[in-house]
């Protein structure tokens, strides 16, 4: 069980991190610090896109639209705190 944890803590532990970068970077795309028209900046934001795509997605599906402020990503990044943090010690250590 705790191999199991543990794998499952080191994958929501990637997520956090890949979310952190992918939310750090709109803020600098948002406030013109990074430009998209740089082809390394374009290229690692499509793929944190690609990346966090299928999980913003669902999330999308549910919430109200305020368009011009996205939500999902939020949502799911206090979804994995709650994940990596309550839920998955409660089920496997508690």
């Amino acid at each position: 069980m705790i191999a199991i944890y543990q794998t499952l803590d080191l994958i929501l532990g990637v997520v956090y991190m890949i979310m952190i970068i992918h939310i750090i970077m709109s803020w600098l795309i948002n406030f013109q610090v990074l430009n998209l028209h740089q082809p390394i900046v374009g290229q690692i934001w499509m793929g944190l896109n690609k990346l966090l795509e299928p999980i913003y997605r669902p999330i999308r599906r549910y919430m109200p639209d305020t368009h011009p402020l996205d939500l999902a990503p939020l949502v799911a990044f206090i979804a994995v705190i709650a994940l990596r943090s309550f839920i998955l010690p409660a089920i496997f250590l508690g």
